[in-house]
């Protein structure tokens, strides 16, 4: 059954489910943010068109700059405006941010706790075609181990924008990571968003693992629980849009219920949202668990879809991993 508290979308289930990128959220809740906030700034490293920073730079020219191709100075210089007043929204593919300007984002932003939101686009394997270049795999890991940053990695494009919207208000150093694909928007308008708080998607009466779940891929796990409760094998499925402060309360009561975990994310498995969970976990509740990622590998060219099922994330890997846990 499904948990009628967990406000998820009417269709989620049906073939016309809307779809949209998650980095989409990211321009409706910057200009949504700056509407009401004037303290916000964008800056961009020229890809304000792939980043959907151009739409926050038609609605205000003024409080847009366009950095060029300066990973490094855009970090440092925003953290410079954020020191003086300013809530400065830096964009550009994770690839190149924080890939290319960590020692900036981490010496000038994270050391002086200035709230700069680092936007990170184009994420994952699911870049497709672009190739191993671009797609970032390890940006979660890096990013959750400077203290003091938050860290939120959006399910849905409506979701994405909400995390937006909050970062605008938390006043404190936050990545947000953002995909590049149209995905199913499987949250409403309604859904709650909190840093901080996962989102219980799914709950059988009777659960017999839980399946903790983040980014784009709750989709594919909602899609796998129910196939699952078709085979007797109940779960509870948790998204955690936060991964940095991680809802210890959500995941210890499930985890303690059910005694078995899989983690799933498009990440590398070391040092990402599943290696959170099994810190939590082996110092309060140890369980069984199995962890769902890229497993030390560099990403390569295709479809989204082709590489999600290349590198086992697809439906039916989150199916055949949920029966050899519970074999």
């Amino acid at each position: 059954m499904i948990n009628p508290d967990t406000h998820t979308s009417s269709k989620i289930f049906e073939k016309d489910i809307e779809q949209a990128p998650t980095r989409d959220g990211f321009g409706h809740g910057v200009i949504e943010a700056g509407k009401v906030d004037t303290t916000i700034v964008v800056l961009c490293a020229d890809l304000s068109e792939s980043t959907r920073s151009n739409w926050f730079q038609k609605e205000f020219p003024e409080r847009f700059i366009q950095m060029g191709i300066a990973e490094q100075n855009m970090a440092a210089t925003a953290a410079g405006l954020a020191a003086v007043g300013k809530t400065p929204f830096i964009a550009s593919y994770a690839a190149f941010s924080p890939g290319r300007n960590y020692e900036q984002i981490r010496t000038t932003i994270a050391l002086n706790d200035v709230p700069v939101k680092i936007m990170g686009m184009h994420a994952g394997v699911s870049v497709g075609p672009d190739g191993a270049t671009h797609q970032m795999l390890e940006d979660i890991g890096l990013m959750r181990m400077l203290p003091g940053m938050v860290v939120i990695n959006p399910g849905d494009a409506l979701e994405a924008q909400k995390a937006v919207i909050a970062a605008a208000k938390n006043n404190k150093p936050t990545y947000i990571r953002f995909g590049r694909s149209a995905t199913p928007v499987f949250t409403t308008s309604e859904t709650p968003f909190e840093i901080g708080k996962a989102l219980v998607v799914w709950k059988s009466d009777k659960p017999k693992v839980t399946i903790i779940s983040t980014g784009s891929l709750t989709y594919n796990a909602l899609l796998a629980v129910r196939a699952l409760e078709s085979e007797g094998i109940t779960s509870t499925l948790i998204h955690v849009h936060t991964i940095k402060p991680l809802d210890e309360e959500t995941i210890l009561h499930h985890t303690r219920i059910t005694g078995k975990v899989i983690t799933i994310e498009e990440h590398q498995i070391a040092g990402g949202m599943g290696s959170a969970v099994t810190e939590l976990l082996s110092q309060k509740a140890p369980a069984k668990i199995l962890r769902m990622g890229i497993e030390d590998q560099f990403g390569q060219s295709g479809t989204p879809e082709e590489l999600l099922e290349k590198y086992g994330l697809g439906v039916t890997h989150i199916v055949d991993t949920a029966r050899s846990l519970m074999a």
